[in-house]
Formats: structure tokens, C-alpha cells, sequence
């Protein structure tokens, strides 16, 4: 972490797990664990969950976010969600090209430019997720990879709009496996991400961008993750399902 030069971001990704019930027992239990946080807290839940996530989280700094959205802001587009219906609903955040989007829903990387696109435009600050399989880093195209994901989701994104864009790196072999990057890994990953803003927007807006690492950090390894100079943060999956593992993460973010 920088926090000289930029935010520090812990933000939960549920995926589809949690009821609205759920959710408001499982943010009221966070509230009180993360009050005191040196750092940005994000709830990304299900859309049947936003309302109550929302309602839960008054008057306390969790913020809440999406886990999707559609690049049109309306239209014959069954089962979607436009930036302007969640934004409408109170949302700040949106995570974008979540790998498992990428893997089971179609998503590629000109449907990702065009979802930040369509977010930063509705005034959502958008979380855009980046990283390569195994068999991808096995081969040596890491690096390659990355800085092509990267400046694909950042197409025709200003520098301005940039300050409202969060990157994720979450390698995929290490996205709900319990297999997680070694923090060398981490911190290298999130280098060759900032490298690529560097390469596209200049050395001082990169050293602005929050970088975070999303494969697997937990309550054990945050940590070491977090002590690194390019991981600004995290993208949570699991532990953010435990107020307890969550706030956790919060407190080595504090650090």
C-alpha cells in the first residue's frame, strides 16, 4: 500500500450467496467490527440484496455496490440491470469482468470496456477485475495478459473518469481454489497493472490508481499481501461472508 498516493479499497464480493434478510443481519453484525477503518469498505452484494444492504448500512461507512451492469442504459435486454436503475437504488460501486462472469456468462473484453464505460457515465465508480489462468501463467503471458486486459477495459476512459475506476488483479487459478498468489506474485501482478495505466495515462496518474489483489485473500494472508507497495487493497470473496474474517482484512488495510 501507498496511502500517500491513493485510496486503500477492501471491498466484499458476495457473489450469489446471502438473502435480504441475511444480508442485513450479516451488516449490522460488520458495522461495529469496521467502524473505526483507515480505509475505503465495500459491500458488492446480489441485486435482490441492494435494497437492504443499503437500509443496513445508514449511517455507517460501508458502502454498497453491485456485482454487475449492463452497458445500455435501457432496452430489450431481459434479466439486466442498467447503471441508472443502480445508481437510482443508492449504489456507489460496481465490480466489472468478475473472471467468473468472463467463464460462465460470456463476458469479454470489449463487453468489460463498454460495462465501465456505461458505469463511469452513470456516475458509478467502477471495479474492473483483470487476470489470467493457469495454463495462461504457465506459458509466460502474465505480464502480456494483463496489460492487454487492462488498457482493453480502459478504452476511451479519461483520465478524469480514471479517478473513479478501480482495477482488480484476480488470478483466475486462484479465485475461489483456496490456492492463493504469493504476495511476490500479488505485488507483481498489480505492478504490471499499474505499468500498463502508466504506459496509457503517465507515471503520476498511475501512482494515483488503486490496485487491488482478488484471489483469495483471507483473514491469515492479508497481512503480507497488504504490505505490498502496488496492493492497494482487496477484493474479497469468501471472507466477506464472515464479519469477523472481514473486519480483519479491514484492520491489516489500517496498517
Amino acid at each position: 500500500m501507498n496511502k500517500a498516493k491513493r485510496r486503500t479499497v477492501i471491498a466484499g464480493n458476495w457473489k450469489m450467496n446471502k438473502t435480504p434478510s441475511e444480508t442485513t443481519a450479516l451488516i449490522n453484525e460488520m458495522k461495529p467490527l469496521v467502524k473505526d477503518a483507515d480505509c475505503d469498505v465495500v459491500l458488492c452484494v446480489p441485486f435482490v440484496d441492494i435494497a437492504a444492504a443499503i437500509e443496513a448500512s445508514k449511517g455507517s461507512n460501508i458502502r454498497i455496490g453491485a456485482e454487475n451492469v449492463h452497458f445500455k442504459e435501457s432496452g430489450a435486454y431481459t434479466g439486466e440491470v442498467s447503471a441508472k436503475m443502480l445508481k437510482e437504488c443508492g449504489v456507489e460501486y460496481v465490480v466489472i469482468g468478475h473472471s467468473e462472469r468472463r467463464q460462465y456468462f460470456g463476458e469479454t473484453d470489449q463487453t468489460v470496456n463498454l460495462r465501465t464505460l456505461a458505469a463511469l457515465n452513470g456516475g458509478l465508480k467502477a471495479i474492473v477485475c483483470v487476470g489470467e489462468t493457469l495454463e495462461q501463467r504457465e506459458l509466460g503471458y502474465t505480464e502480456t495478459l494483463l496489460k492487454y486486459q487492462t488498457k482493453m477495459a480502459l478504452t476511451n476512459v479519461t483520465a478524469e473518469q480514471l479517478k473513479n475506476v478501480i482495477i482488480a488483479y484476480e488470478p483466475v487459478w486462484a479465485i475461489g481454489t483456496g490456492v492463493t498468489a504469493t504476495a511476490e506474485q500479488a505485488d507483481e501482478g498489480n505492478g504490471f497493472v499499474r505499468s500498463a495505466i502508466e504506459e496509457v495515462y503517465g507515471k503520476d496518474v498511475a501512482e494515483t490508481v488503486t490496485v487491488q489483489y482478488g484471489g483469495s485473500m483471507n483473514a491469515k494472508n492479508a497481512d503480507e499481501l497488504l504490505s505490498k507497495v502496488n496492493v492497494d487493497g482487496g477484493l474479497i470473496g469468501g471472507a466477506s461472508l464472515k464479519a469477523e474474517d472481514f473486519s480483519i482484512i479491514v484492520k491489516a488495510a489500517n496498517k
